[in-house]
């Protein structure tokens, strides 16, 4: 049995009785529970208050509990949120949409300058096609109002009242079993068509991967404390195994998986962006390719779409816009495949990268913190992600899983457009522990390297940007910790001369990445003072509040890079270009150029892979004349500031650091 907090459903030789009139509080008395506590309790019993809400919530409405606490983790962990709305307007433990209300209105990730195709063999392409909103919202973005009326709560309530929230995704539930035509049974295991019901799914395969991962959720039990110090036990019940055949009487339609490249564990369809030639010999919007037997696929980036799931499609879908391999749904999970992945998505704003990786796009705002992202997006994300890593051998590290806020701009000019997403408010070690590589200490020693990982929830740097006229953003738990040039919060942050050439500070903006790093980065350690560490850093030293007792960062071990001896300085690339002795005749030769940074002698950064310089040229819709040029010289990848960069092993010594 899992945890302390006991689910009478689950209890040896229990079968909870059907409610008789008066034994059960009715709905109206049992939903202030959680703003209601007795001042005599007890902490223990104040922060049990959201699991007595499951189980009169439960019994009120004929559910039964198991399946009531395992919706609602698959939807938000049994976080609150303090009320916020999620990416699609989902509110509350239940994830409860009302879109029409929540729909984050915020500004875009980029200035509108950056070409997500990033090559300058052709013209830029920049994004000009704007989100179209919707008059129509779907079902699944509007079930507050709908439980609103179903328990006869206002939708204010439903909203800012966890135990409500609660109520009104039983009577959720209980309906979409009447729909159904079952029996509000006791037994779970005759649930599953309801379960499949309350995703908002409109297709088969979505409803049913939904169903699975509630199903496994409550076979393997879950316990938890929430974002509001609540304490929620979902006691394992190994054996359960549910009725799928109501499922086929709910009405969904029909989705092929044919033509997409997603493990049998989510659900996918193929939704294709179109290569397609226009107007000037122009085309759009992705290259044809062959990899990886011409190139490998070294990196998946992580995004957020900063728009709306339908408006989204109707971009990807646009010739003259750009594109991506993937798009993951925030309210159920479901996947649409765009590009193939042996072609060329221009989502990245470096050609090197996109040359080199497949995008996802997750339903997301980046500049509304409190728009969370639930869970079953995150599980359908890291299941897809698995399934990549191990088709295309990329390892699951910060070196290889990237932000869209990690890739380096390619060029000087291109730095200052380069985006932002996910930004600090994505969850990176919840997202990696789904991946099975949680972030940890590799060594008790401090030392050589360190790993960024504080504790998501209770770290919230203050940031702003996130509405217009510069006010701060919600407090929210973040991923990124800030850097200043000395050890005390009053000093300067450091400086980015690539995002600001006159040598201006960077600001704590949301969308300024000029002074943080994040979780799963890895840094090698410059120096320590009491509760603060220092590492190098866009050619600095920069220091970060690490104390023992509340730490943002663990030792850890690896390949650390310096430049070689005798030499002063070395410069840094955003992209591993081929010399020009490479380049065969017919194909222009790239310039190695290297960004504004340089790395001064004596200084570290954590080195990645050795990879030989390498250059896609693909300029025509016509693939006949592409080519991948290989050179001789060759480069590491490092973390060089919250992007990752690249040095000529020409340049640096690469040694073991270990402590």
């Amino acid at each position: 049995m899992r945890g302390s907090l006991i689910d009478p459903e689950a209890t040896a030789g229990h079968r909870r009785a059907r409610r008789t009139a008066g034994a059960v509080a009715s709905a109206a008395l049992l939903l202030p529970l959680l703003g209601a506590a007795p001042s005599s309790s007890t902490a223990q019993a104040s922060s049990a208050e959201l699991q007595q809400a499951f189980a009169g919530a439960a019994a009120e409405y004929h559910v039964p509990l198991s399946v009531l606490l395992g919706v609602s983790y698959l939807q938000s962990r049994w976080d609150a949120h303090a009320g916020a709305p999620s990416v699609s307007g989902g509110y509350g433990p239940m994830h409860l949409t009302d879109a029409r209300t929540a729909i984050a209105k915020t500004p875009h990730h980029s200035n509108g300058t950056e070409d997500a195709r990033g090559d300058s063999s052709r013209p830029p392409l920049l994004p000009t096609t704007q989100v179209p909103r919707n008059s129509q919202l779907p079902d699944r973005l509007k079930t507050l109002p709908k439980a609103a009326r179903l328990t006869g709560l206002p939708e204010e309530r439903l909203r800012t009242d966890a135990a409500a929230n609660v109520a009104g995704g039983a009577a959720l539930l209980a309906a979409a079993q009447k729909d159904l035509g079952e029996p509000l049974s006791d037994d779970a295991a005759d649930w599953y068509g309801a379960v499949a019901r309350f995703s908002g799914a409109d297709d088969t395969a979505t409803a049913a991967t939904y169903a699975n991962d509630v199903y496994e959720v409550i076979r393997r039990g879950e316990e938890r404390t929430t974002d509001a110090g609540q304490q929620v036990a979902l006691t394992a019940r190994p054996g359960l195994s549910p009725d799928t055949a109501p499922l086929r009487r709910a009405g969904l339609r029909t989705v092929s998986a044919a033509n997409t490249e997603c493990p049998t564990s989510v659900s996918c369809e193929w939704i294709p962006a179109p290569y397609t030639e226009f107007g000037g010999s122009d085309y759009g919007n992705h290259d044809l390719g062959d990899r990886p037997a011409s190139q490998s696929i070294k990196y998946i980036v992580i995004h957020d779409t900063e728009g709306t799931w339908d408006g989204v499609l109707k971009m990807v879908q646009d010739p003259a816009y750009v594109s991506w391999n993937y798009t993951l749904r925030s309210t159920d999970g479901h996947i649409a495949q765009h590009v193939k992945a042996k072609d060329v998505a221009w989502h990245a704003g470096n050609w090197y990268i996109n040359a080199k990786s497949i995008g996802l796009e997750h339903e997301g705002f980046l500049a509304s913190p409190d728009a969370w992202y639930t869970e079953e997006m995150y599980r359908a994300s890291a299941r897809l992600v698995n399934y990549l890593a191990d088709k295309y051998r990329v390892p699951l590290d910060r070196q290889h899983i990237l932000g869209h806020d990690n890739v380096p701009g390619p060029t000087t000019s291109a730095i200052p457009g380069m985006h932002t997403d996910p930004g600090p408010y994505w969850d990176w070690q919840h997202y990696f522990t789904l991946l099975g590589h949680p972030f940890k200490p590799a060594t008790k020693k401090s030392g050589g390297l360190v790993t960024v990982l504080p504790n998501f929830a209770t770290n919230q740097p203050r940031y702003t940007g996130c509405v217009t006229g510069g006010e701060a953003c919600a407090a929210h738990g973040s991923s990124e910790v800030r850097l200043y040039s000395r050890p005390d919060e009053t000093s300067p942050l450091i400086k980015d001369i690539g995002l600001r050439p006159k040598g201006n500070d960077s600001t704590i903006d949301v969308n300024d990445v000029g002074s943080r790093v994040s979780t799963g980065q890895q840094y090698a350690v410059a120096d320590r003072d009491g509760d603060w560490t220092a590492i190098w850093y866009l050619g600095q030293k920069a220091w970060f509040k690490n104390p023992q007792s509340r730490p943002t960062a663990v030792n850890a071990s690896g390949q650390v890079m310096t430049p070689k001896a005798g030499l002063t300085e070395i410069p840094v690339y955003g992209r591993a270009y081929p010399e020009s002795a490479a380049y065969p005749a017919g194909v222009p030769v790239q310039a190695v150029s290297p960004l504004p940074y340089k790395i001064p002698a004596g200084q570290k950064y954590a080195a990645g892979d050795k990879v030989p310089g390498e250059y896609f040229y693909a300029p025509t819709f016509d693939t006949a004349p592409h080519k991948v040029v290989i050179g001789k010289d060759m480069y590491y990848e490092i973390q060089f500031g919250h992007r990752v960069a690249f040095v000529r092993a020409a340049d640096v010594n690469v040694t073991r650091s270990r402590a």
